[in-house]
């Protein structure tokens, strides 16, 4: 099909034409939707490993702790983690799926997977050890690989740098949770 002069050029790797719209993979690829499901579901799986560690921590130990000011009641948590979570995956889904093949690509989600480590280390550190300075030592250098990724995924896709915003805010703000309970627990 020849190309007008006021047509965007196809993205490497595309075909133009209607087999390959915006947000569709072109002919002979595979659906993009399991991708998504285990983006998200590997989010999620942190989450409720995470949601395992806070659980029996919760009810012994964290209740025992003078809380800093601005401390939300516990059942906030759960239903903030699972919408963030659910971002997160959505996020890397859509660089993934969308962003064109090559070294920003890569470096970009193994940003992405570095943080979400972080993410997934920061329970067993706070909960399981029953230490706020262990949950310090993991959440802020989390905070700073959310904003990595984020600078990253702005290159990549905006639309999934932007999912990712509400996820920095919330660790900026667990963060000064977390030292809240540190220094007022010491």
């Amino acid at each position: 099909m020849p190309q007008l002069a006021f047509q965007k050029s196809p993205r490497p790797g595309r075909r133009p034409g209607p087999s390959s719209p915006r947000g569709r993979q072109p002919e002979g690829e595979g659906s993009p939707w399991p991708a998504l499901v285990g983006f998200v579901g590997l989010c999620l799986l942190v989450g409720a490993t995470a949601a395992a560690f806070n659980g029996q921590a919760m009810q012994a130990w964290y209740e025992t702790l003078t809380r800093p000011p601005g401390t939300p009641p516990n059942w906030v948590f759960g239903p903030v983690w699972a919408v963030l979570h659910t971002m997160i995956g959505t996020s890397a889904w859509l660089v993934w799926a969308r962003a064109p093949e090559g070294r920003r690509k890569r470096s970009a989600l193994l940003l992405w997977g570095w943080q979400l480590l972080l993410n997934a280390a920061w329970s067993p550190a706070y909960f399981g050890m029953q230490s706020p300075a262990a949950g310090l030592v993991v959440i802020v250098p989390l905070l700073g690989m959310i904003g990595l990724t984020i600078a990253a995924f702005a290159r990549l896709h905006r639309g999934a740098a932007a999912l990712l915003v509400p996820y920095l805010c919330w660790t900026g703000y667990a963060t000064y949770l977390n030292a809240g309970f540190w220094w007022l627990n010491r």
